[in-house]
């Protein structure tokens, strides 16, 4: 007979209980080439409490998983520590089916939760710093406003040092390993990198306050418990140093060239200041837009110092791939970049000034003026794009910028 879903156990009454996304590609617009997973965890305390659900797809794997441990019957508290859907998809069920004493968010988890499944049961607002009995054990929770959501917040279990982070420090990641030293250490630091420069780059000085809040509050852990792809155990002081040098964003001596192109005549371009940028001393990283996608530049950009983009004009205007990575990257407000802009054109030329516009828009400081060919670029017109480019390489230097 084959073995059932089991949980996982991470502490002594702990339990992992989530679900494994194998196929998911596609989150709100963030390619999730590796998969991600949905974490939820069962504490058996003397009130056994389900802190967060999964995907409403899921429920079966999830309360497979519960019944590995504990009849889901037994259960008395559910805590939700964000309402977005791939955490609180099955809370209407989970109330449903298991009749649960009380259910516990945040005073705006619970105008959230309202506004997205119209409950008739009541759900218990808990404050920042409160304390919720379960019987041997207390959680305590911790308010994290728009770490990512207005209502998010950290349930702590201080018994067994047991941190429940929901969306900070987790990445997408589908993974029969349960615990990040179980998974090679570049893949576990380049999904983590990609998920905060997609979805928490835009609030990074919250982060920043966020971890001084968490330093202050001087928590005894030994698990980080995620909502999304491995758990941080003995190495989990890695991802908070990482959380703080990306909230930092110091420039580094690494520039991101992106373009797309009609008859190649910006791609020559791309390349030419690639060319200069690494001459002038920088690290280049080319990203033509027909093989890269809009979340594998910003993660490429979180680590960045420069940002230099290449359209030809369509109809007016500049490309739709480059306006959609800028009108993306612009949501992500990524700071401290400098770059320029690029293209070749037919007749009107517009494009090279709507993308100077939008890196304007960025706060990405312009460092020389932007290079524009028509049609065809020759040897003198690569010349200024290789000078373009080791302009932007210089700039980086007289930055200090990090190599």
């Amino acid at each position: 007979m084959t073995e059932p879903l089991r949980a996982i156990q991470i502490s002594d009454h702990v339990f992992w209980v989530g679900a494994i996304d194998w196929a998911v590609r596609d989150f709100h617009g963030y390619l999730t080439q590796r998969g991600s997973s949905y974490n939820a965890y069962v504490i058996l305390a003397d009130k056994v409490t389900l802190i967060d659900t999964v995907k409403h797809s899921f429920e079966r794997e999830m309360v497979t998983r519960i019944a590995s441990v504990v009849d889901p019957q037994r259960i008395d508290y559910l805590i939700s520590n964000h309402a977005e859907l791939d955490h609180s998809g099955c809370i209407p069920q989970m109330i449903h089916k298991l009749r649960p004493e009380r259910v516990f968010a945040s005073t705006r988890g619970v105008a959230a939760l309202a506004d997205h499944f119209h409950l008739d049961e009541e759900i218990t607002a808990v404050k920042d710093g409160e304390s919720l009995s379960l019987g041997n054990m207390a959680v305590t929770f911790v308010e994290t406003p728009m770490l990512h959501w207005p209502e998010s917040m950290f349930t702590y279990l201080g018994d067994e040092r047991v941190l429940f982070s929901n969306d900070a420090f987790g990445m997408h990641l589908a993974s029969s390993e349960r615990f990040a030293d179980q998974v090679d250490d570049a893949v576990v630091e380049c999904e983590a990198a990609k998920y905060f420069a997609n979805i928490l780059m835009p609030l990074s000085p919250l982060v920043t306050k966020l971890l001084h809040r968490v330093a202050k509050l001087n928590l005894d852990l030994d698990v980080i418990a995620t909502s999304h792809g491995p758990i941080w155990r003995a190495n989990w002081h890695k991802v908070l140093e990482l959380y703080a040098a990306w909230a930092e964003r110091k420039p580094a001596n690494k520039a991101l060239v992106v373009y797309d192109t009609m008859w190649q005549s910006t791609a020559a371009m791309a390349q030419a200041v690639c060319d200069g940028l690494i001459s002038g001393g920088a690290s280049a990283v080319l990203m033509p837009l027909k093989a890269s996608h809009r979340s594998d530049v910003a993660a490429e950009l979180l680590d960045a110092g420069a940002l230099l983009v290449g359209s030809p004009t369509l109809n007016g205007g500049m490309l739709p791939a480059v306006a959609d990575v800028l009108t993306y990257l612009k949501g992500l407000k990524p700071r401290n970049l400098v770059g320029a802009a690029f293209g070749s054109y037919g007749w009107g030329g517009e494009a090279v000034g709507q993308v100077e516009a939008m890196l304007k828009d960025m706060q990405v400081e312009l460092v020389a003026d932007s290079v524009k060919v028509k049609y065809v670029p020759n040897d003198q017109a690569l010349g200024g794009c290789v000078a373009l480019g080791a302009a932007v390489a210089e700039k980086l230097k007289g930055l200090g910028a990090a190599g």
